[in-house]
């Protein structure tokens, strides 16, 4: 019986790896070798339909406060007071769980609209969670919480103060 072995130039080798400007190549290969890609559709294209219009940052976070049942959701336009955000949006929970999902699901709905969250804080606790969402800033809080630290009251104050100016 004959025995198979392997010699240096059988097929059953793999093929070498060669260098070609900064990246490495099967050598013997062409570059088109393998599955061709294809092109991508857009999400617009298909049967004819418009696309579309994104809805804005607005609809999107109170979209997903409705969503989860927040409770007296309140936006307020905060363009004169500060520069850090252009809307604030505050928002009560039931239980720190329930602010913790409501806050979750703002946070999912946003990224799948495209915006992404600057940053998130309070979630390990629960009693208040702030969204930072760049142009818009969602507190998510406690009943308890909400009355202590009365933003909504302040924001009266200040706008009462900046129309007495004008």
């Amino acid at each position: 019986m004959p025995v198979n072995r392997k010699t240096p130039n059988s097929k059953s080798t793999p093929p070498r790896k060669a260098k070609v400007a900064g990246k490495s190549e099967t050598a013997g290969k062409p570059k088109t070798a393998g599955k061709p890609k294809t092109a991508r559709k857009s999400k617009s294209a298909g049967n004819g339909a418009a696309a579309k219009a994104a809805p804005s940052l607005k609809t999107v976070v109170i979209d997903a406060l409705a969503d989860m049942k927040a409770l007296e959701v309140k936006v307020l336009d905060v363009r004169g007071l500060t520069d850090v955000a252009d809307l604030m949006v505050i928002a009560s929970g039931t239980s720190d769980r329930h602010v913790r999902s409501v806050a979750q699901r703002v946070v999912e709905r946003t990224k799948e609209a495209g915006f992404r969250p600057h940053g998130v804080e309070g979630q390990q606790d629960g009693d208040w969670v702030l969204i930072d969402l760049n142009e818009m800033i969602v507190h998510v809080m406690l009943p308890r919480v909400r009355e202590f630290y009365g933003l909504e009251k302040l924001w009266d104050i200040t706008a009462t103060k900046r129309a007495a100016r004008v």
